[in-house]
């Protein structure tokens, strides 16, 4: 018999999201044309990842700090799960962010990560309305299904597949998603 294990999905949440997601979404809100510096992956009639710099949404900050500081702890703590053998797990790290606005209707299409060297993929929820969608993350036999509540960080291997369901609520869901590997 073969056995299989299935990839690892780390929740856990920011401590002052109710604070900052509020800024997040005001400031988001106020994002015009212009501030992007590009889009991508126009699927479904809409561009499923939006690119800004840091400083054109106030508050992504913080949520990235806290996903390198997530990432560090996980690889001091778990170092030889998750990292290649003779791999330094205080090495710096580096990362890259995108938004994704969901309106009604929407979904985010099957994709996975794995595109340089990256070490963890990951999610924040800014707004996740209830029924705008669970995310699923296919790893044959298996899918895991999340439902998204705002303030939650999900961290998951870059090669998990990954999809988002209809957003069946009224009001948009909007989360930052971030990949982190060695600088």
């Amino acid at each position: 018999m073969q056995a299989h294990l299935s990839s690892s999905i780390i929740a856990c949440r920011h401590p002052d999201a109710e604070t900052i997601n509020p800024r997040l979404i005001a400031a988001f809100d106020q994002l015009g044309e212009a501030d992007f510096e590009r889009r991508s992956h126009f699927i479904g009639g809409r561009f499923e990842n939006l690119y800004l710099k840091p400083g054109r949404l106030p508050g992504v900050e913080q949520i990235l700090q806290f996903a390198l500081e997530q990432v560090r702890d996980l690889l001091r703590t778990h170092q030889a799960n998750w990292l290649d053998p003779g791999t330094d797990s205080e090495q710096a790290l580096r990362i890259g962010f995108w938004l994704n606005a969901m309106q009604p209707g929407q979904t985010t299409s099957r994709h996975h990560h794995e595109e340089h060297d990256e070490l963890f993929s990951g999610v924040y929820y800014v707004s996740a309305p209830e029924q705008a969608g669970d995310i699923l993350f296919h790893d044959p036999p298996f899918e895991t299904r999340v439902s998204p509540q705002p303030g939650m960080t999900l961290l998951f291997p870059p090669a998990l597949e990954h999809s988002v369901e209809t957003n069946r609520s009224s009001t948009q869901r909007l989360s930052i998603a971030f990949n982190i590997g060695p600088d």
